[in-house]
């Protein structure tokens, strides 16, 4: 196992050289962030990128992520082309030696907090959540009111995508992920690449949208939809972890094989759909 950290680029205020002083840390997670979702990254940005990172004493050690456009997710008709754009990523990153990609099969919201900087009693702040503070944020005006939101859609635009999944529903966004697995997971193997699944954060629906990755047998389903060596889960204890209900350790030795990325996130739970960050030292944490 090899300890790595994220690093969202040049301008990140934590840069190359202050993670390098982190003990037992030798590879970054990265990605371009602001190549728009469905292009073709640029093969000389990537090269850029692994080059700072090497100069720093450092790995390229994980792509996180690759985007799944919405369209792909929607099985609508510009998926094929959008999917061989992905593939193209994975070339890309290959043939640079980066050996995992991370990416999320989530409709519309990614990860989704509703609070980012949580006051702790030590004085340190925390990623949180409440499901009865997030059904009350109104969307009417698109996603400027939910917190850590990445994408920036206008309230019509918004409305539009939400629209478009109500035909897609568990079943059908399966099948979208089975139709995008079969033909990435052969060029991910061609370029020496371990796709790495993130489960949904959290790992319940989301303002009607359908989430699938969500427990174990979910995983296992993901798992048996391709069966190839490229085909793999980014163990997030943090998405699982909110379901009190999931034995993680029993899920570890279960896909150990298949896991590709861990990110080792430990929460408390405050309530049902209630939960924030602490301390992996904290005894509290669940």
């Amino acid at each position: 196992m090899h300890l790595t950290f994220r690093w969202y680029g040049p301008d990140d205020p934590v840069t190359l050289s202050h993670i390098r002083q982190i003990p037992g840390v030798t590879g970054i997670v990265t990605a371009l962030y602001d190549v728009p979702t469905g292009e073709v990254w640029p093969m000389e940005r990537l090269e850029t990128s692994c080059e700072q990172i090497n100069a720093a004493g450092l790995r390229f050690a994980v792509v996180e992520s690759i985007p799944v456009h919405e369209d792909i997710k929607l099985g609508r008709p510009s998926r094929d082309r959008l999917i061989e754009h992905f593939c193209q990523n994975l070339t890309h990153v290959g043939a640079l030696g980066v050996p995992v990609v991370c990416y999320n099969f989530m409709p519309v919201f990614d990860w989704t907090r509703t609070d980012l900087a949580m006051r702790l009693p030590d004085g340190s702040t925390a990623l949180a959540y409440d499901h009865a503070r997030l059904t009350a944020i109104d969307l009417s005006g698109g996603t400027a009111g939910l917190p850590g939101w990445a994408e920036t859609y206008t309230g019509a635009a918004l409305q539009a995508l939400r629209e478009a999944y109500n035909g897609v529903d568990a079943a059908r966004l399966w099948d979208h992920l089975a139709y995008f697995l079969e033909r990435v997971a052969p060029a991910a193997e061609a370029a020496g690449v371990k796709l790495a699944i993130h489960p949904d954060d959290p790992p319940w629906p989301l303002f009607g949208l359908p989430r699938i990755l969500t427990d174990g047998e979910a995983l296992a389903r993901l798992l048996g939809l391709v069966e190839s060596p490229a085909n793999g889960l980014t163990f997030c204890t943090g998405s699982l972890g909110a379901n009190p209900a999931l034995d993680l350790p029993a899920l570890v030795r279960r896909f150990g094989d298949r896991i590709h990325f861990v990110h080792l996130r430990n929460l408390r739970i405050a309530g049902p759909k209630r939960f924030h960050e602490v301390a992996h030292a904290d005894p509290g944490g669940n």
